[in-house]
């Protein structure tokens, strides 16, 4: 690794999120059980859509994808950042540090991919309901799935091939709680302007781009919809509007951070916060409350281990 980007650089200090020893306990608390919430309810949707034959359809297939990368873009960052509210000298390794930025990348990329692909099956079903089976068969879905990764693979090697022959050879202290393209580039002992704004907009334009893709196919489903009035639709409608909720919020800090880079870094720390912790924890809330087929498939398997833990507890008493 070191002689891709001559460096003397064996390690980076992180600074963190704050250095008041109470903020400190008072986010450790939180974020530890925002970080638990986050992985037990989307390994709840992932294992309710696995297990429940009517679930078994382009929509819930892509939607438990979406929880598996929500898994893991809470996990390549968050437990580290929360054993450091405990460490006094906080640091990762550079090698640390480029793995952070490759697996950041790699999830958020397939992400927008993802979640292109659920806006897409949302089209098809509502705008071309005769075609919908033939269109997104099962070999389809199984296709944009594999096309996620394939685009998030490539996207997060053409950040990384630039950001390891960059020279590091003196300031190590990030101003983050992990390693992101837009504060690790500005401590290459070069100039990094044009390089930097070439890599990060990149990052801002496929966001934005994206961004509004989404939008408006959104709008014209929405549209659609509207022009339906019916029980399917009222359901689609619901549906539709927890998914522009997900983009949203996905997307919105994003854009901020990549299309305007080396703004505020402050800024930038909370909407990191947001997207890499609140997003996920978000995501299964706003998809079991808003629609009831994954809401009573949920309620369903958690009686059905609720019963089965008592069965079991019966069948052994107490002596």
């Amino acid at each position: 690794m070191e002689g891709f980007n001559h460096s003397r650089v064996s390690e980076f200090v992180l600074i963190g999120l704050t250095d008041s020893p109470e903020l400190q306990i008072f986010f450790f608390l939180m974020f530890s059980i925002f970080y638990l919430m986050t992985m037990l309810g989307n390994c709840l949707i992932l294992l309710t859509v696995l297990s429940t034959p009517h679930l078994h359809s382009p929509m819930y297939f892509l939607l438990s994808n979406l929880s598996l990368i929500d898994m893991c873009l809470s996990s390549f960052a968050i437990p580290q950042m929360i054993m450091d509210f405990f460490t006094q000298h906080k640091t990762i390794s550079f090698e640390g540090c480029i793995s952070q930025i490759f697996f950041l990348h790699l999830f958020t990329g397939t992400e927008i991919v993802l979640l292109i692909s659920m806006s897409f099956d949302r089209y098809i079903a509502i705008c071309k309901p005769l075609h919908y089976s033939t269109i997104m068969s099962q070999r389809v879905c199984v296709g944009l799935v594999v096309t996620s990764w394939t685009v998030g693979f490539l996207h997060t090697i053409s950040q990384l091939v630039f950001t390891l022959y960059l020279p590091f050879c003196g300031p190590n202290v990030v101003d983050s709680f992990f390693c992101d393209l837009p504060v690790v580039i500005q401590l290459a002992c070069t100039d990094i302007y044009v390089l930097g704004f070439f890599m990060i907009s990149t990052s801002g334009v496929i966001a934005l781009i994206s961004f509004l893709l989404l939008l408006t196919s959104y709008i014209i489903v929405l549209v659609t919809i509207k022009d339906h009035s019916s029980t399917g639709s009222s359901k689609a409608f619901s549906t539709c509007t927890a998914h522009f909720i997900v983009v949203l919020m996905f997307f919105g800090p994003c854009i901020f951070i990549y299309v305007w880079p080396f703004t505020n870094f402050l800024v930038d720390k909370v909407l990191s916060v947001f997207y890499t912790i609140f997003t996920p924890f978000l995501n299964p809330m706003i998809y079991t409350l808003r629609n009831q087929e994954v809401k009573t498939a949920v309620m369903k398997r958690l009686s059905n281990q609720y019963l089965n833990l008592g069965k079991t507890t019966r069948r052994y008493p107490v002596q």
